[in-house]
């Protein structure tokens, strides 16, 4: 079970750490530590400061160079800090040995992560995701990392599996997520029957990075109250609406952002939430345009769908956030016909890209969001069309 006695202490304070191999650019680690940022924020810790090092590849013994390592520990000293997050993922020996030169908590991106769907899951069947992908984690990582697991005192990258006492024998975890598996398994078929009852209805999945607004276009599209926040990861259970546009119904469904990064055993784990995409017959990729990174993130989900085996779906692509794109893009002195060619320029590039399948909208301003109806139905609509041609009459 997961440790439902642990608690985020609002006082944690971190420090990140990154490498810069010898095919990425420092910039582009900077901007993963931004995330990392972000991540350690919504699990309830500040990032206070961060550490860069370029290395042709990683220490096998702390991640970080000796002396890099040094530096990092000189700065801990004198600080009230009690967190190390690396951007990369470690194994059980580097965790301990680092801890055993900082005496300061470490964890890696993907146990931060962990943490995060740890805190966010509230169904049976994301809670039971979450533990099995805690398992796969820690498995591999079982002869260095106990004595990181043992303090349960609360904290981020603390609330892992067990509740009294740690799990030393390799052979419990394994019990442990057979036993997980079997249980997702029988989840999964009921979750099956449930997509199976849905019928003949045309199935649209809102799919997109984490924290671009697919929960806020939910709401708008379906009238319905699903959780919208400005953090990472709000939504991990799918939600399915039923929308009737027009006379001609579907289904509209929410699913969970993607990330750089992000465990493959957490994809594993979700399998059955992630189907939502596989079965879907239109995907709305939703983009923060307003993100300075916002086309890596379309790369990083494009890849993602790829992986899935679900790129070859029909797609629309939705710019959200236009409202603050402007805000931050334009200032006082741009005159009006140079905004609009900007953003005419903008329009015309993506549109030539996605072959037309583009819109830009502010699901906070509600701007375009009639367009976007009309685009669903008019997709929806041609899908039903080529699927059941002689029950035209029941979908209009």
């Amino acid at each position: 079970m997961l440790d439902k006695k642990s608690k985020i202490n609002k006082e944690e304070r971190a420090v990140l750490v990154g490498v810069v191999h010898k095919d990425q650019r420092e910039q582009e680690v900077m901007e993963y530590l931004d995330e990392l940022a972000f991540l350690a924020e919504t699990a309830g810790a500040v990032a206070v400061k961060k550490f860069i090092q370029k290395l042709p590849h990683p220490d096998s013994r702390t991640y970080v160079g000796k002396g890099k390592l040094e530096e990092i520990k000189n700065y801990l000293q004198s600080r009230d800090i009690n967190l190390l997050i690396f951007d990369d993922e470690l194994n059980g020996s580097q965790i301990t040995n680092i801890e055993k030169e900082t005496d300061v908590k470490t964890i890696d991106r993907s146990d931060l992560i962990l943490d995060i769907f740890a805190r966010r899951a509230k169904t049976a069947q994301a809670k039971a995701q979450v533990e099995l992908a805690q398992y796969q984690y820690i498995l591999p990582r079982l002869r260095g990392m106990w004595k990181h697991l043992e303090r349960l005192g609360g904290g981020i990258g603390t609330r892992g599996p067990g509740e009294t006492e740690i799990e030393t024998d390799r052979r419990i975890v394994r019990d442990k997520i057979s036993l997980l598996r079997k249980r997702l398994s029988e989840i999964d078929k009921q979750a099956f029957t449930q997509r199976k009852d849905r019928g003949e209805f045309i199935r649209v999945a809102l799919v997109g990075y984490t924290n671009v607004g697919k929960s806020t276009l939910m709401n708008l599209l379906s009238k319905s109250n699903v959780l919208a926040e400005n953090k990472l990861f709000a939504t991990l259970d799918t939600t399915t609406r039923k929308i009737v546009y027009e006379g001609t119904p579907f289904l509209l469904s929410d699913t969970v952002g993607f990330i750089r990064k992000l465990p493959h055993h957490l994809v594993e784990s979700f399998k059955s939430t992630l189907d939502e995409v596989r079965e879907a017959d239109i995907l709305l990729h939703v983009v923060d345009i307003s993100h300075p990174n916002y086309e890596d993130q379309v790369a990083v989900v494009n890849k993602t769908l790829q992986e899935m085996k679900t790129h070859d779906k029909p797609v629309v692509m939705v710019f959200n956030k236009m409202d603050l794109y402007i805000k931050q893009t334009f200032d006082e002195w741009l005159s009006e016909e140079t905004k609009e060619q900007i953003i005419s320029d903008l329009k015309a590039r993506w549109h030539n890209e996605t072959g037309g399948n583009a819109i830009f909208v502010s699901a906070l301003e509600r701007l375009h969001i009639d367009e976007l109806r009309k685009i669903i139905l008019d997709k929806v609509r041609e899908l039903y069309r080529i699927r059941y041609p002689y029950k035209t009459d029941f979908f209009y």
